[in-house]
């Protein structure tokens, strides 16, 4: 497999084939990963509420600590993209190299602190009695694959940011399909099954929610392996050598901290609110943390094109401004903004139309998939906003203008998200279709304010004012 770099600044392209270009590799990785995704838990589904409950408890603040580090390639996509944008190789293969540099100095301890809690996450979490065993074992067995993932996010920030989408896409597919795979061996016990009118003997494990964990251990061990295999493979035409990862440029590290910086803290803030938010959700009962969580996984179909597009218009801004193209920056992000919306508003009327059927693949409950299908269809009348709020956040990263973002997330995540959902749960008495409400409302309320400051322009000279 071989690494391919894309400048798309060459307009000879034309502006829709460029971003389809960059896009089209995220969405078949969205679309791929998240069916995958679907079948994992439904895996881990069918084996009632508490398993479900189990995996998914301590989301919120494993969330947090790979945020923190997952925001850390905001800054390097930026520039990165804004140095092949301007032809300019060895910057390229700099930033490259301070990514490295930054997954062993900050992504090893982060994966360390998982790994020494992982008993201690779904207790702070409010966790019932009965699931805090298997919740600490999952913890601790996925925590050892956890500095393996982060280095393919952040590798997979680089990849992205100089036009070559393809690789990460397959990096994330073989981590599923590995996943997927690890879970049918391990989680189930030795059984019977019927294909094609034939029935044979399967082997299996039978290690249930252990079983999945190191599915899914296994499935990140092998994509942070490729993605350093690639980073450092000769063919990459951005190559580069392990020994001079450890070889800092105080002035590229502190252009990378202050791009990244208030990404890290926008991702924190919505973390810690997530926390707030999931032990609120937890008053209401395994059911609830079960419905929830198989609502948001629901609403990830709707994540595809969503991610796709963000991930598209961040590299195109950050190539065109490296460029000295502001003005094809900016007709990219209206098309890629048109593309977007006509492309949600078809995959929200989907998700509601088809809410029950979708929760209902992930579990047998009854109960689960009438409170999930509930909250799946307040989710879904938003979608056509919420992309319009990725897309403007995709380009202003690209622009390397991370700031009113921040403060934008922050004061919609915790006044509106948070604040409400709280007084709506633990003083109203409402059930969580009252949280899903309070979440529509702060998506809103995000798009509105990132409109209005992205129309003032700023983003377009972002990046010189640092210098």
């Amino acid at each position: 497999m071989q690494s391919k770099a894309i400048n798309v600044t060459d307009e000879s392209r034309g502006i829709v084939p460029t971003i389809l270009l960059l896009a089209w590799p995220v969405f078949v990785e969205q679309i791929l990963t998240t069916l995958v995704s679907f079948v994992d838990t439904a895996m881990v589904g069918s084996m009632g509420p508490t398993a479900t409950a189990s995996v998914t408890i301590s989301n919120s603040p494993i969330f947090l600590l790979n945020g923190l580090f997952m925001a850390l390639g905001t800054g390097v996509t930026a520039l990165t993209a804004r140095a092949v944008g301007a032809g300019e190789t060895d910057n390229v293969k700099k930033v490259i190299e301070h990514a490295v540099l930054a997954l062993f100095a900050i992504g090893l301890p982060i994966a360390l602190v998982m790994i020494a809690l992982h008993r201690m996450i779904p207790v702070w979490m409010g966790a019932e009695a009965a699931i805090i065993d298997t919740a600490a074992t999952y913890n601790l067995i996925t925590g050892f694959g956890r500095f393996f993932v982060m280095a393919s996010m952040i590798l997979g920030a680089c990849f992205r940011g100089y036009g070559d989408t393809r690789t990460p896409m397959i990096i994330n597919i073989i981590m599923n399909i590995e996943n997927v795979i690890g879970n049918y061996l391990l989680i189930y016990p030795v059984r019977t099954v019927t294909f094609l009118g034939r029935s044979f003997t399967m082997w299996g494990a039978g290690l249930g929610v252990a079983g999945a964990a190191i599915a899914t251990a296994i499935g990140m061990i092998t994509a942070g392996s490729i993605a350093m295999g690639m980073t450092l493979s000769k063919k990459n035409v951005y190559s580069v050598r392990l020994r001079d990862c450890f070889r800092m440029d105080r002035k590229l590290s502190g252009r990378i901290l202050s791009i990244s910086f208030p990404s890290m803290l926008e991702r924190s803030c919505m973390s810690l609110a997530g926390i707030v938010t999931a032990r609120t959700v937890a008053t209401l009962g395994t059911i609830a943390i079960a419905a929830n969580s198989l609502a948001l996984t629901g609403e990830s179909l709707s994540f595809m094109p969503a991610f796709a597009f963000q991930i598209a218009v961040t590299t195109l801004v950050g190539q065109c401004l490296g460029a000295g193209k502001p003005d094809l920056a900016h007709r990219f992000i209206r098309t890629t903004m048109l593309m977007a919306i006509i492309t949600m508003s078809f995959t929200g009327m989907i998700i509601y139309v088809f809410a029950t059927p979708i929760i209902s693949f992930f579990t047998p409950s009854a109960e689960v998939i009438a409170m999930a299908a509930v909250c799946l269809r307040i989710i879904a009348v938003v979608q056509p906003v919420q992309v319009a709020g990725w897309v403007f956040a995709g380009a202003l990263r690209g622009a390397g203008d991370t700031k009113m973002s921040f403060y934008i997330t922050a004061a919609t995540t915790w006044l509106i998200r948070t604040l409400l959902s709280v007084i709506a749960i633990r003083k109203l008495g409402l059930g969580l279709d009252a949280y899903i409400f309070c979440e529509d409302l702060e998506i809103i309320a995000r798009c509105i304010l990132l409109w209005i400051y992205f129309s003032k322009g700023k983003w377009k000279t972002r990046l010189e004012n640092m210098d």
